[in-house]
């Protein structure tokens, strides 16, 4: 695979130090491990609804349905509450889908924010010279204007969406893209994320995984997943990864 396939390679690259653990990359979620992206996803959610004559949801019921992909947010709002024999068919989920996209075209970064200690991790993460790479389940089309619009583009020399590959988290290939495009082995990174999809990519990819507790676990506790550790912040990242050298996992 190539660049050609939407992942963004940094204009400016720079040398990398040892870290001293074998671990030479960071590969992070996006929603919900940097951003709070809920509001946005919720206005449009419930726009997309609205113009399908459905009610409104709750935002914290929204968030449950984020992790994986904007066609499983779209379908899971649209059959919330129903029987299975009312859920919505192919058209109905298609026409929810195409609302919603264009719904969050125009709301999307309005009302997202990095969550406390990222800018700070990021900066850590970046100061022990460790490359970082975005890898998400959201399409190129909204992930690109999300991390400009937020300011966080210039963190990441690679950038992997939704779309990058023709299979999403948890399967382990976009992160075995991520790792093609850095120039390192899957074992070389640690992947960072808040949910499920994180976790299972991760330990199929054959790297070690992080879960940070704050984010969009489809309501589900963290704690439950198989993961190396659940960090507090983004800032106690670096540290970590500085306390496992010498330490195999």
């Amino acid at each position: 695979m190539t660049d050609s396939l939407s992942a963004i390679r940094a204009d400016a690259q720079t040398d990398h130090a040892d870290t001293g653990s074998g671990i030479r990359a960071v590969l992070l979620d996006l929603d919900g491990t940097l951003l709070d992206t809920i509001p946005d996803l919720a206005v449009a959610v419930n726009a997309m609804r609205t113009d399908l004559g459905l009610p409104t949801l709750p935002q914290d019921l929204i968030a449950t349905y984020v992790g994986k992909g904007a066609e499983d947010l779209v379908q899971r709002s649209l059959d919330s509450g129903l029987e299975a024999e009312h859920q919505a068919d192919a058209a109905r989920q298609a026409e929810g889908l195409a609302l919603f996209q264009t719904h969050y075209a125009r709301v999307n970064g309005e009302q997202a924010l990095p969550y406390p200690g990222v800018l700070d991790g990021l900066a850590a993460l970046q100061a022990a010279g460790l490359k970082l790479a975005v890898v998400t389940n959201k399409p190129t089309a909204f992930t690109l204007p999300l991390l400009e619009r937020t300011g966080l583009t210039h963190w990441f020399e690679v950038i992997v969406s939704g779309d990058t590959c023709p299979r999403k988290k948890p399967d382990p290939m976009p992160l075995q893209h991520a790792c093609d495009l850095l120039g390192i082995a899957p074992g070389e990174a640690v992947m960072i994320g808040d949910s499920v999809n994180d976790a299972l990519s991760a330990r199929a990819a054959g790297m070690p995984v992080l879960i940070l507790p704050y984010g969009y676990n489809e309501g589900h506790d963290v704690a439950t997943l198989d993961a190396d550790a659940v960090i507090p912040s983004m800032e106690a990242i670096a540290g970590w990864i500085s306390q496992r050298s010498g330490h195999p996992k």
